[in-house]
């Protein structure tokens, strides 16, 4: 049985938020790599200048890590440092694995825990590791997040509609069959104030530029922010009692595209049917 983190909680408990973040993190940044027999590892290499963010990695781990540095040239700098944290318990490992973290390649196998876990703080995670959060270059605040998992692609989309109220329907890059998911303006705020709130674990550069997007304010002039209108209960009812995006939009006053989306994320699971 695994040892117990200081706090009281199991290694990998993801109701906690720092591992919910931890797990989110390794799922986009990490590589679980299998050896001969019982050996492998588990590693996160990431630029110098967030190493406190590995250490926190590793209080958070009640098995013996390594953090190490090194110097190299690369094909974007003369001299690059960055520091790596290692984990090669094969306990550890199977936790991880067990959880949804997958050896080798995963970039577009990885999906959210079946176990029950923090939303927020795991989309967090994720977006430390293969997002940005920032201002564009017409200044305006964003949040976005650059994915080959479609699972990871929709759960961001259906998280971010409940706290922004802004859909989103995602498709692959044709160039590289990436995803590339944004949030800009009132809700790029809005899901960055909710993902990085004060204390929260994360890198943090990020939670600063998080940060500073509070102090946006739309322009004098430009066009108000279009805000989606949430679906309640009632309204779910009557979409799936009349089976018709057509006719449940003239009944709901809504456009029956918005009927149809709504449809599918019910009946797909993706939203819970109304009681």
């Amino acid at each position: 049985m695994a040892e117990r983190e200081p706090s009281g909680h199991q290694f990998m408990d993801l109701t906690v938020p720092e591992y919910a973040y931890m797990f989110g993190f390794l799922q986009a940044d990490g590589h679980l790599q299998q050896s001969v027999g019982r050996k492998g590892k588990l590693s996160v290499e990431l630029a110098a200048r967030d190493a406190d963010l590995l250490r926190e990695f590793q209080k958070l781990t009640p098995y013996s890590t390594s953090i190490t540095e090194r110097t190299r040239s690369t094909n974007f700098a003369a001299t690059y440092t960055s520091t790596t944290w290692t984990l090669c318990s094969l306990e550890a490992r199977t936790i991880l694995n067990d959880l949804g973290l997958p050896y080798g390649r995963k970039s577009k196998t990885i999906a959210p825990p079946r176990v029950e876990f923090s939303g927020r703080d795991y989309l967090r995670g994720v977006i430390d590791a293969d997002g940005s959060v920032g201002y564009t270059n017409k200044g305006f605040p964003f949040v976005s997040l650059t994915t080959a998992s479609t699972a990871i692609g929709h759960h961001l989309c259906d998280y971010a509609q409940e706290v922004t109220g802004v859909q989103r329907m995602i498709k692959r890059n044709a160039r590289d069959g990436i995803y590339n998911v944004l949030y800009a303006m009132e809700a790029g705020q809005r899901l960055a104030a909710d993902l990085y709130y004060p204390g929260c674990l994360s890198l943090a550069r990020k939670r600063a530029a998080a940060g500073s997007l509070a102090a946006w304010a739309r322009p004098t002039g430009m066009r108000s922010a279009y805000t989606a209108r949430r679906w309640n209960e009632t309204e779910d009812r009557v979409l799936l009692k009349l089976n018709s995006p057509t006719a449940a939009a003239e009944a709901l006053g809504r456009t029956p595209q918005s009927c149809n989306l709504r449809m599918w994320r019910l009946r797909s699971g993706r939203m819970p049917m109304p009681r």
